[in-house]
């Protein structure tokens, strides 16, 4: 906390663009019960004292899930001035979502009516609603911003009855977005300045790619493949031809190509090479056929494959999959028949050790595309109360951690 020698930092990104649900966020329907029910004995108990709530992780780490923690706090800070009327309007809530669900398939009307129902129970809830925000600092890191193991990454400052309940999820926030910026960031030192293409949507559930896509850019990709991914940092997706696609042309990648340019001119074209196990042809008859119109070649080939170029080679049981290898054929190839211009991607199975040997042994790869690599491993946050009052308060080993690097973050 440096309060004194820097100005509060406003959130940079609106809390409207995370999508929240709010009524959910106050009510502690998302929240570890405990904590709802601590909130619940503090009010009761009439306890309002300040504490101090410190926030770290364990590991070097690229931070992020700042701003969407910060948003949460905006509009989570506070308590129903009538409880138990709050609580009956926020059943009639989840249930009239429920029934909701179920109209989609039903009657146009009934939906009408019952989307009109929850938008009259919301507003109801909003009334209910006493935000305390004034009663609150906060301090924190940016996102982007490197983290020591164990360094204070955020403080929140304030009557604790009024934000216990929001702990589960701003932890959630901060665990899996900096997981995620620091696997992207990971690769994208190993890529050494080469684009990465951020991939794994397949890997994951729908629900989490907003703030993935977001978290990926915080660590360097420059690339998402879905429209989601973007919607927070205002890129759209990107992709090269799917195998499903050639398939669909009867397993004829030029014609899939030639579809693909044809329907979206203004995309740059990159053509998947290995749906026939044989990249070096593939890749040829491709530029042949779409010229100055090709930007670039994938090479996907499957772990357990040898391309057709490699099958006699020396070494042919160590060259499955994308190997350097094969990377140097299709290079080679495209540039004896005057393709020097067109790029090289790689994909299936990358991640950081496997693009740090590429680039160490100078293998000409244009751009990587990496998918389930960026969602592993963990990036565990934990929070503490380590002050009430201004004076120390915590559990054994959780003593308050100055962190000069903080700022003071206006809400």
């Amino acid at each position: 906390m440096n309060s004194s020698q820097q100005a509060p930092l406003a959130v940079t990104i609106p809390t409207e663009v995370f999508d929240l649900p709010v009524h959910e966020i106050r009510r502690g329907y998302r929240s570890d019960v405990y904590f709802w029910r601590a909130k619940r004995a503090l009010e009761a108990s009439n306890r309002h004292r300040t504490a101090t709530m410190q926030v770290f992780q364990k590991q070097h780490a690229v931070v992020c899930g700042i701003e969407e923690a910060l948003a949460i706090l905006t509009v989570g800070v506070g308590h129903y001035q009538d409880a138990s009327r709050a609580f009956a309007l926020f059943d009639r809530h989840i249930e009239q979502k429920r029934r909701i669900r179920a109209l989609y398939r039903g009657d146009p009307e009934q939906l009408r009516q019952a989307l009109d129902e929850r938008k009259r129970i919301e507003t109801a809830l909003d009334d209910e609603w006493v935000s305390e925000l004034d009663c609150v600092r906060v301090y924190s890191l940016r996102d982007g911003d490197m983290a020591d193991p164990r360094e204070t990454v955020l403080l929140i400052e304030g009557p604790l009855s009024e934000f216990v309940h929001l702990e589960t999820l701003y932890l959630g926030v901060l665990a899996r977005r900096t997981r995620i910026a620091t696997n992207v960031a990971e690769v994208a030192r190993a890529a050494d300045g080469k684009p990465v293409f951020f991939f794994p949507a397949r890997f994951d559930h729908w629900a989490v790619q907003g703030g993935d896509g977001y978290a990926a850019s915080i660590g360097g990709a420059t690339a998402v493949s879905t429209d989601a991914q973007g919607e927070w940092w205002g890129m759209k997706g990107g992709g090269t031809i799917p195998h499903c696609l050639i398939a669909a042309c009867d397993g004829n990648t030029v014609e899939a190509t030639r579809a693909f340019a044809d329907a979206f001119p203004d995309t740059p074209l990159v053509a998947l090479v290995d749906f026939e196990n044989d990249c070096v042809q593939t890749s040829l008859e491709v530029a042949e056929a779409m010229g100055d119109r090709l930007w670039g070649v994938r090479l996907d080939t499957s772990e357990t494959m040898i391309d057709a170029s490699l099958v006699h080679a020396p070494d042919a049981d160590r060259q499955t999959g994308v190997t350097p290898a094969l990377v140097r054929n299709v290079r080679q190839a495209l540039d004896k028949a005057g393709f020097t211009s067109v790029h090289i991607g790689v994909s299936g199975g990358f991640d950081s050790k496997k693009i740090a040997r590429f680039e160490s042994e100078q293998v000409p790869t244009d751009a990587y595309g990496v998918g389930s690599a960026f969602m592993k491993g963990s990036c565990d946050f934990t929070a503490d109360v380590v002050k009430v009052d201004g004076r120390p308060m915590s559990k054994t080993g959780r003593a308050f951690r100055h962190n000069d690097r903080l700022v003071e973050r206006v809400l």
